[in-house]
């Protein structure tokens, strides 16, 4: 076969870099970062496209993440691939922690403490598959606890990445500008010989 390893992976190591890339989770970040500052777009439309999806990876919607940041990217005049990209800020390590902070905030915005004597039985109500069943105990607090923490830390991402894109755009700008200039200078040098 063309494409096979000469050394067939185990299971066991496989699984092993499903969890934990061997090269760890540092490229992806820096892919991802490329990945922004190379889009064709204004500072504006990618800021507000990651933060589009940052926002609605807040939201306690698993499944609707995408349709959310690019129902939120049309909205704000945002990327729609940036808006994709953004949606990465909700991952399996972060949402445990997104969930917890929703539903601290969530029950402390609603005005009573986060029961913690009080269980819900998760298994039940996901098995009932109603959405009504859930809305009250546990996505209404949830969806009131995501909106200021998206919206602090959308805010600050916004002016992170436009800041970041204008001065990439501007440094790639003039560099263009410098080699077309070089090229233009080579071209008349060689035509007036």
């Amino acid at each position: 076969m063309l494409f096979r390893r000469r050394h067939p992976v185990s299971y066991l190591t496989k699984l092993r870099e499903l969890l934990w890339p061997r090269r760890g989770f540092i490229r992806s970040y820096h892919y991802l970062t490329k990945r922004i500052l190379r889009l064709s777009a204004t500072p504006h439309a990618i800021a507000a496209g990651v933060v589009a999806g940052v926002v609605a990876s807040w939201t306690p919607f698993i499944g609707l993440h995408f349709l959310l940041a690019f129902a939120f990217a049309y909205l704000i005049a945002g990327n729609m691939v940036a808006a994709a990209i953004g949606t990465a800020f909700g991952n399996p390590l972060t949402f445990p922690l997104i969930w917890a902070a929703t539903w601290e905030v969530g029950h402390r915005l609603i005005g009573k403490g986060a029961p913690l004597g009080d269980s819900i039985d998760l298994e039940r109500k996901f098995s009932i598959g109603a959405i009504e069943t859930m809305w009250q105990p546990i996505l209404k607090p949830m969806l009131i606890g995501a909106i200021p923490l998206a919206a602090v830390s959308g805010v600050i991402i916004y002016c992170v990445i436009y800041f970041t894109v204008a001065k990439f755009q501007a440094r790639r700008r003039e560099r263009l500008a410098a080699k077309a200039r070089a090229r233009l200078a080579k071209a008349l040098q060689e035509s007036s010989v």
